[in-house]
């Protein structure tokens, strides 16, 4: 099975003479025709992993070779990799770079259906572009110049399902810290752990939250190393699985990861530290339990929190008897109070949150009803969605 669904992926590492390895002597031509919308799936792919800023010129442009029958586009900010393989008419084989948003302006503005002819000549160090009664040209830097990725050997290799991987990367990213002063928490980590050995675990935090997803361990994954996955990386893979629905295979060591699928390949350096231990976060004990409606519970937070201050977007929950009563006080805003009826039975219990943060889990609760266990106004909150046992969230609260 895994020799048929990766065969593209074979075509782009070893058949391209691209991505890991560079070849010898100048390319003096390249000409080829392709289908604007395989063309424009394929750039809008690699072309966000292109800074908009840089200040290495060579790192604006998208890499772009074409042999055997196919075109290959790689893009890189030397840190991360992306390489898409598509079918193309080839009269010439050779590669060139170019820059990416550019290209990419240009194919995404060309009307569907078109016929793009694309060439290079060696001579004018120049690459054209014509389609119907358009034409561009473009200026180029030569592959030689073009940063290779190298190629590290990544002897863990697993596979995991497309709705697997999207449901571990959904749960887990909205947790991901943007504060780069903690740069081990910004990326999801991913580990197998000693207390569950048969679980593929994913975790992220910002100090505030705390997103942990549980998987069946898939086969091959056993001896992984703990890894911490970029938060780009995370968000480039994710954009890859909208329009998938085959099995991802991923391949890693200590210090980089790698996921293919048919036609693409995404390389990674991950990120080098240590991640916390994070189980000590996760309540064992708490013993007050909510039982509330997830769907209304959220649309209530998202109202009154209309009125809240913007940065610290607290909203105040009184949890009692059967109901939850929420409010928010603004000295500039005003107030708002909303009910919701709920199940508990427990004391009475005062507590804040911010409100986006309650929102973001809630946008991955995917059943009707949702678990909030409580301990004290003071201490973390675990959050359960009662239809999904793979998922735990956690929620830090604030003083309201």
């Amino acid at each position: 099975m895994n020799s048929n669904v990766y065969s593209q992926k074979n075509q782009v590492l070893e058949g391209l003479n691209g991505f890991f390895r560079k070849s010898n002597g100048d390319i003096e031509a390249m000409k080829l025709t392709i289908e604007r919308a395989a063309l424009l799936r394929s750039l809008n792919h690699v072309q966000s992993v292109v800074e908009r800023r840089n200040t290495i010129q060579i790192l604006s442009n998208v890499l772009i070779e074409a042999a055997d029958g196919r075109l290959s586009l790689t893009t890189t900010d030397m840190d991360l990799a992306m390489v898409e393989s598509v079918e193309a008419d080839i009269a010439e084989s050779g590669a060139i770079t170019t820059p990416a948003h550019t290209l990419y302006d240009i194919v995404r503005k060309l009307p569907d259906g078109a016929q793009i002819a694309l060439e290079y000549d060696g001579a004018e160090q120049k690459l054209s572009l014509a389609s119907g009664r358009s034409r561009f040209v473009l200026a180029c830097l030569p592959r030689e110049e073009f940063p290779v990725m190298a190629e590290d050997d990544m002897p863990h290799k697993f596979v995991l399902s497309a709705q697997d991987l999207k449901s571990l990367i959904d749960k887990t990213r909205f947790a991901i810290s943007t504060e780069e002063t903690r740069f081990y928490l910004n990326g999801i980590y991913m580990h197998v752990p000693e207390a569950d050995p048969q679980a593929l675990i994913a975790v992220a935090t910002d100090g505030h939250r705390l997103a942990r997803v549980r998987l069946p361990l898939p086969e091959g994954a056993a001896d992984i190393p703990g890894v911490i996955i970029p938060r780009k990386t995370v968000n480039e893979i994710r954009k890859l699985l909208d329009e998938l629905d085959e099995p991802v295979q991923i391949s890693l060591s200590e210090s980089k990861i790698r996921f293919e699928i048919p036609g693409s390949v995404l390389s990674s350096k991950l990120i080098d530290g240590t991640f916390p231990d994070y189980d000590r976060v996760i309540p064992k004990q708490n013993d007050k339990d909510l039982e509330i409606d997830a769907h209304l519970f959220a649309e209530a937070i998202d109202r009154v929190s209309t009125i809240s201050n913007e940065k610290s977007r607290a909203v105040k929950l009184v949890v009692d008897t059967d109901r939850v009563t929420l409010s928010v006080t603004s000295p500039d805003n005003g107030s708002a109070t909303e009910e919701v009826a709920a199940g508990y039975t427990s004391e009475t219990i005062e507590i804040g949150f911010n409100a986006r943060y309650v929102l973001d889990i809630m946008g991955q609760v995917k059943g009707d009803t949702v678990k909030v266990s409580f301990a004290d106004a003071s201490a973390p909150t675990l959050v359960q969605d009662n239809t999904d046992d793979t998922a735990l969230y956690v929620l830090m609260p604030m003083r309201v």
